[in-house]
């Protein structure tokens, strides 16, 4: 667990501040998801950790926003002083749509041959590079290459252009 936390508290931290906007807030909000990540780990299902950690840091992150926004308002009278106030929303929103069309990307990813699923997986998703996939396949790089280059023309092949960019 410490190995994880020193691992990944900058980027669980950055994440938080990146919605929050204030370092206190952020450095609680990072706490709470490595307590939710530790209680979440039986259920985490090797779809890539680091963005498994870092949704769970950013719904953290949103959680403690809207208890910032409750807290706000009650100090400055009422909702609707907060309404009128400049938000940093764009960010968050950014960040949302973009979650959608991963996981939307996910869902198509596994609707793919075998072959061709994991090593998308693994160099899309997972974000390995061709020496860490042929490590971990005991295969030469070259395979690995080959192997997504076929998946990339299997996609072209049967997918329709706009079914894969968004």
């Amino acid at each position: 667990m410490r190995t994880l936390i020193d691992k990944y508290s900058q980027h669980v931290y950055h994440v938080a501040y990146s919605v929050l906007r204030n370092d206190q807030e952020a450095q609680d909000a990072a706490q709470e998801a490595f307590i939710q990540m530790y209680k979440s780990l039986p259920d985490y299902r090797s779809e890539g950790f680091k963005t498994w950690l870092t949704r769970i840091a950013f719904h953290k992150a949103i959680d403690a926003k809207r208890k910032l926004g409750r807290r706000t308002a009650e100090d400055l009278g009422g909702e609707e002083k907060i309404i009128n106030m400049p938000g940093r929303d764009e960010d968050v929103l950014t960040r949302l749509v973009r979650e959608e069309r991963q996981d939307k990307l996910r869902e198509r990813i596994n609707q793919l041959p075998a072959q061709h699923r994991d090593i998308i997986t693994a160099y899309y998703l997972v974000e390995k590079n061709y020496e860490q996939i042929a490590s971990d396949a005991q295969v030469a790089v070259k395979t690995v290459e080959s192997r997504l280059y076929r998946a990339r023309q299997w996609i072209r092949k049967h997918w329709k252009e706009d079914e894969w960019r968004e």
